[in-house]
């Protein structure tokens, strides 16, 4: 019996999204088809029974795979195989990560993973907004805890005109690539390209990016109430909360003298140094725990530090929140470039070369240059053939030789 699949759609812009779930990868925690025209990708999200050892980290892994069949086409390899992900795969695996990690829990040792695979592309949706989408509804439906969902879209500027969700023809005719996601409540990751577009215009677009989003997160969690598993309770870590404190005791006065050293080297050595005494002090009352006292001594560097820019307005190298780090920049460093020049800020640098090309790099209308055209007299026909003619000929009348015999 072929199982009823659950669809809802939700209108974006002028384009309309679709959620189908119930009948694909059912042994996923959490899988559905995003589809919008005849762009369709299978999201899928799972998360392993039991904690990986070892971690302090949230164990996340976000996937978004092309496939060239997906458009109708073979790969032009030799190998006739899928390679590794492009660029703008990898970028668009990134685009669904940065949304998705802050709302799982910090403490979460589960490896979890999400893959949006692209199974059809019309040309037209944007398959990267979908992907972020889908993923928000497989992790909402499945029993993965997360404090979901987010929604995203991408907002152009054409001809004057915010469009929210334009189509991939039209965007290299927009003056802004606006990529917003968030919940119902804050935007959490905005990724943009503009052509000299005024401030005003960008705050526009971002509230009619964030007035979308929140009607995403309402589609989502309809689909959740309906659809949705009950999320598996994850016990938090046990904290010895005794050993929190010796921590502290030892190094809240200490960091907070080192933190404000305008040297980064100096500062970072201080902290080490610092590190390196707590956990000496407490090897004898607390053997074989360093990874612990280690753990505790970096969240109470983290506390110093956002206390004292907080309520002493003081950042971490002794500078108030309006001050910047000295600048300072040079051109004409490099001495054979036709252009090179260095800018600083504080103890972060970046060198920049321009190097033109020379005469032998512009195109040419050729391949053989006239000056050096050597020709063969066919003698069958008495006809003068170019070099490069010659050999084409000759290749031609070899297959069509080796097909005759």
């Amino acid at each position: 019996m072929t199982p009823e699949p659950k669809i809802i759609e939700h209108r974006i812009g002028d384009r309309s999204i679709s959620f189908e779930t119930g009948h694909v990868a059912e042994q996923a925690n959490g899988a559905l088809f995003v589809r919008s025209g005849d762009t369709m990708l299978l999201v899928t999200s799972t998360m392993s029974k039991h904690p990986r050892p070892g971690i302090d980290f949230l164990p996340l892994t976000c996937d978004y795979e092309e496939k060239i069949y997906a458009a109708g086409r073979i790969p032009g390899s030799f190998f006739r195989r899928e390679g590794r992900p492009g660029e703008q795969g990898i970028l668009n695996s990134r685009l669904i990560d940065r949304p998705l990690r802050p709302l799982f829990d910090k403490d979460l040792r589960l490896d979890v993973q999400v893959v949006a695979t692209v199974l059809s592309v019309d040309q037209e949706a944007d398959p990267a907004t979908m992907a972020i989408n889908g993923a928000s509804a497989a992790l909402s439906i499945s029993d993965i805890p997360w404090k979901g969902p987010v929604g995203a879209v991408r907002v152009g500027l054409i001809e004057g005109e915010l469009v929210v969700n334009p189509s991939v023809s039209a965007l290299p005719d927009s003056k802004l690539d606006l990529v917003v996601a968030g919940t119902e409540n804050a935007i959490i990751m905005v990724e943009a390209g503009a052509k000299e577009v005024d401030e005003e215009t960008v705050v526009k677009a971002l509230e009619m990016a964030h007035d979308e989003i929140k009607r995403i997160c309402a589609t989502i969690s309809e689909l959740a109430r309906a659809l949705g598993k009950e999320k598996r309770v994850i016990a938090p870590p046990e904290v010895d909360e005794e050993l929190k404190a010796a921590v502290e005791e030892l190094a809240v006065a200490k960091v907070g003298e080192a933190i404000g050293s305008p040297d980064k080297m100096a500062r970072e050595d201080a902290l080490d140094e610092i590190k390196d005494s707590v956990k000496e002090a407490l090897s004898e009352k607390y053997p074989e725990r360093e990874a612990e006292i280690g753990g505790f001594f970096e969240k109470t560097v983290k506390r110093v530090v956002r206390d004292a820019i907080i309520d002493k307005n003081m950042r971490p190298d002794g500078r108030k929140s309006d001050e910047i780090r000295p600048i300072w920049s040079k051109v004409g460093v490099l001495p054979r470039t036709h252009g090179s020049a260095i800018f600083t800020r504080g103890q972060t640098q970046a060198l920049s070369v321009v190097t033109m090309g020379s005469g032998g790099c512009r195109p040419r209308k050729s391949i053989c240059k006239a000056s050096a055209v050597r020709h063969i007299r066919d003698p069958s026909s008495g006809r003068a053939w170019s070099w490069c003619t010659a050999r084409l000929l000759l290749a031609v009348r070899a297959i069509n030789r080796y097909h005759n015999a």
